[in-house]
């Protein structure tokens, strides 16, 4: 058992006790142990061998030995107890945006409602206005939530089917006569939300690679079986994996017929049509010249392209948005590398809810290779995430100046990710302010504000001259929460004004800025910025996923501050 799965257990176990209504202090305890583990990793394990539980924050001696019995046996005993306790149908209610155990043990206690359908059966029936304090705005929001989880539901972040992905492959690779592998359709363009897996591969045999591929470990149900096309659903989240086995010959041409979009497809064939020709997955055939159709390419895709008279079309940029008017005219942008990436400066360290110590982070970030690393723990008023008061603030800050006389061949930035308050202010003073590096600004309560409101908060927080970047700027958590309502043109507008970057926000749960918002604010001239968000040092690999957001939103180095040097950095951060 993984430390996220123990976090997971513990979350829900303070989600049954607030239903049933047990002390709050017992509550939060298992909430905080939850924060405390959720992102260990492999260290949980190790901790726990070498019986040091208790030494971690929130961990006492009872929850230790709780810890202990998940990682022994995979389960724990007053976790499967309580669960039968209360309905199941009420965990689901609690995925509902805006609606905690309070107010679903209130709406249970009321009418009897266990499940999300029979709830909204209520809303609709007009049921939930008997309850005093639940208004129709709130009703009104659940509605909004129930109609997300559905929405969510029907697809896969691209960092969950990615890692379904990897595993399919792995196996597959090893696979007798298995020639050449490769991921296809929404995952290869690396789209934020995905339905499906696709996968082709070239072999000689795909009879046998077919029977092997149904009969694997990491298949929970055969869809189809066919003789070059198999269908499975993987034990892993339950996301459909297809596999085709396709001639080496025709490699090419499935490549970009599976890849796709549809809607490039369908503007490739147009053009193929004009030219005399006709494009499928097989190949591009010459249909005007004789009676008897003519291959012509098929092989690989930069040979289909080339015939076309385009230029070489990234997978990313595959969505009829432009992309083969700009390859016709040698117009595509040079597209943003992972080489191209200088640093980080969305990285939460002890001082405030990280796991790792700064100078651990700097190392790290030495390894990656970076010039530098910036770290942005929250600010004073995030109390529920350990914000610094201006007395930690300032201890921190000498810490940073020591270890940057200590470590050479890396510069440690020291900001902070500050609050932008229900008037547009942030949180700490410019007097503290201007004391740091750099200040990223976020919003982290109000979130049920009006979009007026909410838009002239962070534009007041674009018009500070110390603010130097905008945090997950639509407040989306993938899964969890919708964005709040927000003028995004009008901020675009403001970032561009005022020379503030931004943030795409890398981590998974985030992903926001998305890629055809990302497309909008560089139309308007805005920086973009690519922050991982991360509390632990693996999360630092974030970044890959904020690379593939900027590559889909058209992005060069020149549009991302990460790709900045030093000193370029510097001069930049100086507005």
């Amino acid at each position: 058992m993984q430390s996220k799965e123990v976090a997971k257990i513990f979350s829900e176990i303070a989600q049954i006790l607030e239903l049933k209504g047990e002390n709050p202090f017992r509550v939060r305890a298992y909430e905080r142990a939850a924060r405390t583990i959720e992102d260990l990793g492999e260290k949980l394990k190790v901790i726990a061998d070498q019986d040091k539980l208790t030494t971690l924050p929130g961990i006492g001696a009872d929850l230790a030995e709780k810890i202990k019995e998940m990682l022994k046996t995979g389960s724990l005993k007053y976790y499967q107890q309580l669960k039968k306790e209360i309905p199941s149908g009420l965990f689901d209610m609690l995925k509902i945006q805006g609606l905690g155990p309070k107010t679903v043990k209130l709406i249970y206690d009321k009418l009897g409602i266990d499940t999300i359908e029979s709830l909204k059966k209520a809303i609709d029936a007009g049921k939930l206005n008997q309850i005093e304090g639940i208004r129709e705005k709130t009703q009104e929001n659940i509605l909004r939530g129930i109609e997300f989880i559905k929405k969510s539901k029907e697809h896969f972040s691209f960092y969950e089917a990615n890692k379904v992905a990897e595993k399919f492959i792995e196996k597959i690779k090893k696979f007798k006569g298995v020639k050449k592998i490769e991921l296809a359709g929404s995952l290869r363009r690396k789209k934020s939300e995905v339905k499906d897996i696709d996968i082709l591969a070239i072999s000689k045999n795909p009879e046998s690679v077919m029977d092997k591929f149904t009969k694997l470990d990491l298949a929970d149900d055969v869809l189809a079986k066919g003789p070059t096309k198999s269908s499975i659903i993987a034990k892993e989240n339950n996301i459909q994996v297809d596999l085709r086995v396709l001639d080496e010959k025709s490699f090419g041409s499935a490549m970009v017929y599976f890849t796709g979009s549809k809607d490039f497809n369908v503007r490739l064939r147009q053009l193929a049509i004009k030219k005399g020709y006709k494009i499928n997955e097989y190949g591009v055939f010459d249909v005007a010249s004789s009676k008897k159709e003519k291959l012509l390419a098929a092989g690989t895709e930069r040979e289909i392209f080339s015939l076309m008279k385009l230029d070489y079309i990234p997978a990313e940029l595959r969505e009829d948005r432009g992309e083969i008017e700009a390859a016709k005219k040698g117009g595509l942008p040079k597209l943003i590398e992972k080489k191209d990436i200088k640093g980080d400066l969305h990285v939460h360290s002890k001082y405030s809810d990280g796991k790792e110590s700064i100078e651990e982070i700097a190392k790290a970030a030495k390894r990656r290779g970076y010039d530098y690393i910036g770290i942005s723990d929250h600010s004073q008023s995030l109390k529920i995430a350990s914000g610094l008061s201006i007395k930690e603030l300032h201890k921190k800050i000498e810490e940073v100046k020591k270890i940057n006389k200590k470590l050479p061949g890396i510069k440690v930035l020291c900001g902070t990710e500050a609050d932008i308050l229900m008037d547009g202010s942030i949180d700490y003073p410019d007097s503290v302010l201007k004391e740091l590096d750099y200040v990223i600004a976020a919003i982290h309560s109000g979130f049920k504000q009006s979009k007026e409101q909410i838009t002239k908060r962070i534009i007041k927080a674009c018009k500070n001259k110390y603010v130097n970047i905008i945090a997950h700027p639509t407040g989306i958590l993938q899964g969890i929460r919708d964005a709040y309502q927000v003028d995004l043109e009008k901020i675009y507008q403001a970032a561009s004004d005022f020379n503030v970057a931004l943030e795409i926000n890398c981590h998974p749960q985030r992903m926001d800025l998305s890629d055809l918002r990302v497309m909008e604010a560089k139309s308007k001239k805005a920086k973009l910025f690519l922050g991982t968000d991360s509390h632990t040092l693996e999360q630092l690999d974030f970044i890959e996923l904020g690379i593939n957001i900027s590559r889909r939103g058209w992005l060069t180095k020149k549009d991302v501050i990460n790709c900045f040097k030093t000193d370029e950095l510097k001069k930049w951060l100086k507005k």
